[in-house]
């Protein structure tokens, strides 16, 4: 069983920068893929970035290529989203997601343990 807890969400304006943070319990971090997805009011839950368990592959959303980061430190048992040039339509509930698969997937019924999100709000 996994644990995730997020932190780091907030309200920011347009063109500002978030990172967001994903602290995962458990001894078998660094064997699971990692995954970001938003939701925004009245919208399905959408894949936002993913990491392999070594790091070494990432998959992002067309939307927030160039944008957005994803990164790990499997030392801490934490992933990272650093969010920068941020937009109004990035407002959401961002969660963390687990895979059991280390794989860098996008697709959200892959994912075996959820966060509970953290909010990001940017204002225009």
């Amino acid at each position: 069983q996994v644990q995730l807890v997020e932190s780091g969400g907030g309200l920011v304006q347009a063109g500002g920068s978030l990172r967001l943070s994903c602290a995962a319990s458990g001894r078998t971090f660094s064997a699971y893929g990692m995954g970001w997805f938003r939701q925004a009011p009245g919208k399905e839950r959408e894949f936002v970035a993913a990491i392999s368990r070594s790091g070494g592959t990432t998959n992002y959303v067309e939307s927030v290529k160039g944008r957005f980061t994803i990164s790990r430190d499997n030392a801490k048992n934490t992933v990272y989203l650093q969010m920068d040039s941020l937009k109004p339509e990035d407002t959401a509930v961002y969660y963390c997601a687990a895979r059991r698969m280390g794989t860098a997937t996008t697709i959200t019924t892959e994912y075996n343990y959820w966060g509970q999100g953290t909010q990001v709000t940017v204002s225009s």
